[in-house]
């Protein structure tokens, strides 16, 4: 009797699509040297936090509804007085994504949110680190359809940071490129 396990689609594309395209394009000697997504971080700043403290937790539950997994609150390091903010005080949230959760949000984030950004025409592939990572913001944390707009009293963003095991920017350009990420213009690298 075989257990069939669920495997993300993204996660299955990957390892039959992507890896051998990465390996034909920069001449892996082996396929184990193709850069992988490592995770996707989540991060949201909530602006009035300091005054109001159910912001954060609407931030909180926002961002565990579009993520699939828990966040956590972010911190403050120190105290601004002309903030008003002291040490240890929540004013953000997080989420750090891996493994199948990773590819679940990937897919959706591909397939369902940036379709649904007002005049989107793509997103800007010059947002890349030098370190192989890529950080985008997203305006709007309606674009993902788990989200009830009838229950949102404000409109905000957040970060979402793709990390992965590439050397250079144009190796991780061309891993986010061949899992399906909307960039404006193809490279000619």
């Amino acid at each position: 009797m075989s257990t069939k396990t669920y495997t993300p689609r993204l996660a299955d594309k990957y390892k039959k699509e992507v890896i051998p395209a990465l390996v034909k394009k920069f001449g892996y000697k082996s396929i184990m040297q193709a850069p992988k997504l490592e995770k996707i971080c989540l991060n949201r700043g909530v602006n009035g936090a300091v005054t109001d403290k159910k912001l954060i937790d609407v931030a909180l539950e926002e961002m565990t509804i579009i993520s699939g997994q828990k966040a956590v609150s972010t911190m403050s390091k120190k105290d601004i007085s002309n903030f008003k903010l002291r040490k240890h005080m929540p004013i953000g949230t997080r989420v750090t994504l891996r493994g199948d959760k990773m590819f679940e949000f990937l897919d959706r984030l591909i397939a369902v949110a940036l379709p649904r950004v007002r005049d989107f025409r793509g997103i800007n592939e010059n947002s890349f680190d030098g370190r192989g990572n890529y950080t985008m913001g997203v305006t709007e944390q309606i674009i993902f359809p788990e989200i009830d707009i009838d229950k949102v009293n404000k409109i905000t963003g957040f970060d979402i940071t793709f990390v992965t095991t590439a050397n250079t920017d144009a190796e991780a350009y061309e891993l986010l490129k061949e899992l399906g990420m909307p960039f404006k213009d193809a490279r000619n690298k």
